[in-house]
């Protein structure tokens, strides 16, 4: 078992190396400059778009609730704890190129719902789609399509159940003294309860908690660097300055290079964002909408809600405290650095947070899990699944996951190669409905 674990480690660690996130981060920037650039032009009309209601087309939920649907599986333990590993590891320059991955990844993000929404299909249960229908319809490549849903269904149980689940147990554990125990069964019968109604439930319940859940963190962090305002330009400074020159030892912190601060930068990035895995055009497929590019405008700003909103507020509140300087890990960073301001009430907001961020991504990914699973084995798989993810949940609680966490890493780096496939061999399709749609705009 030990020789299965390292070779799963040591995968991971290839595909997740250098020639992975180039190719995410130059996917990216080639649809931006292949766009024009259309996500820094759209992005005030794309937010207009998500309180637009479609009722009279073909979907099962709003733009709002595809939109909420996929941050909720996004914005997760990525968005605090992944933020305080770029800054350990990468130093603060980090946070620059971890802006950079969000930036170019809204064009990417955009794209994958383009095509999710122009391939989907109706079936027994709601509209399908994602990368598994445009590999399948748009690309011709059928396998490579079977291949993403499998890898889609494993990461599901891992990094979007399991794993999620272990950690929000022992946070809750170590802060509130709860056994994880009881943690699991809560959240096995919570997560049973919102998952066995489908979409229209799952969408339901996100969009409450996922604008809830935002605000509360978005909202305590602004409200300690509001008490902490004149160390916020040289957050700024530090941010900007060590995205290209070395960042020298200090402290308790060890120092990093430019290479590490954009290798560590543009890792935390992807991982939290999702932009290239192909998860979210699962979600967006679900959309009630007559036209792609109306969803995909959506979903674009799910990326810069998650990395240059709640990923830069963890940041900001991490460089404006001195915890990060004295060898904080990056497990308990974001809590050191609220509790420099608010005492132990800035443990339990983020230990709160956490639980809230968790639980959501354990929802959400339960639904691209759901799609995979149906496009491998059929609607009735559906129901066995759902039980079957449910008891998961219990699971993962009680359970040691390090090998699961290297699993579930390595499962979603293999999403995204079959995924960047398809976004370059529909590259084509991908502007000419861009084209279309802006251009009827302007007649």
């Amino acid at each position: 078992m030990q020789a299965i674990e390292q070779l799963v480690a040591t995968l991971s660690s290839i595909v997740w190396g250098p020639v992975m996130l180039t190719l995410l981060v130059g996917t990216g920037l080639y649809l931006t400059i292949l766009l024009k650039g259309m996500q820094f032009r759209a992005l005030p009309h794309a937010f207009r778009l998500i309180f637009q209601k479609d009722h009279h087309h073909e979907g099962d939920i709003s733009h709002f609730a595809a939109l909420m649907t996929a941050l909720a599986a996004t914005v997760g333990i990525g968005n605090i704890v992944g933020v305080a590993t770029a800054i350990t590891m990468g130093g603060p320059g980090a946070v620059f190129w971890m802006w950079v991955t969000g930036l170019v990844g809204m064009a990417t993000k955009y794209s994958e719902a383009v095509l999710a929404v122009k391939y989907r299909e109706k079936g027994p249960h709601g509209m399908r789609g994602g990368p598994m229908y445009y590999l399948t319809h748009g690309a011709g490549l059928p396998w490579l399509g079977t291949l993403f849903a499998i890898f889609t269904a494993c990461a599901a149980f891992g990094i979007g159940n399991m794993t999620q689940v272990n950690a929000t147990a022992k946070i809750f554990e170590a802060t509130f003294h709860i056994p994880v125990v009881t943690t699991g069964i809560v959240l096995t019968l919570l997560t049973g309860l919102v998952i066995l109604g489908g979409i229209r439930s799952i969408s339901k319940f996100t969009s409450y908690l996922v604008p809830v859940m935002i605000a509360i963190y978005v909202g305590c962090s602004l409200f300690v660097l509001a008490l902490n305002a004149s160390e916020i330009p040289h957050a700024f400074s530090l941010i900007f300055y060590h995205a290209f020159n070395p960042a020298a030892a200090t402290g308790g912190f060890v120092g990093a290079t430019i290479a590490a601060a954009m290798r560590y930068g543009i890792a935390r990035g992807v991982f939290s964002n999702e932009s290239g895995l192909g998860s979210a055009p699962i979600a967006a497929a679900a959309a009630r909408t007559n036209d792609p590019v109306k969803q995909a405008l959506v979903s674009m700003t799910q990326t810069f809600i998650d990395t240059l909103v709640v990923c830069s507020m963890t940041a900001l509140v991490i460089l404006t405290a001195n915890s990060w300087t004295q060898g904080v890990g990056p497990a308990e960073l974001t809590s050191a650095s609220m509790a420099e301001t608010l005492g132990p009430t800035g443990n339990v907001l983020v230990a709160i947070s956490i639980a809230l961020f968790a639980y959501s991504t354990v929802i959400g990914w339960n639904y691209y899990g759901e799609k995979a699973i149906e496009f491998l084995f059929g609607p009735r798989a559906i129901k066995i699944y759902r039980v079957v993810f449910t008891i998961a949940v219990m699971v993962g609680a009680v359970t040691s996951l390090e090998f699961v966490w290297n699993f579930s890493d390595l499962m979603n780096g293999m999403m995204a190669i079959p995924n960047l496939i398809g976004l370059l061999l529909l590259s084509k399709i991908i502007k000419q409905e861009t084209d279309r749609y802006f251009l009827s705009k302007k007649k």
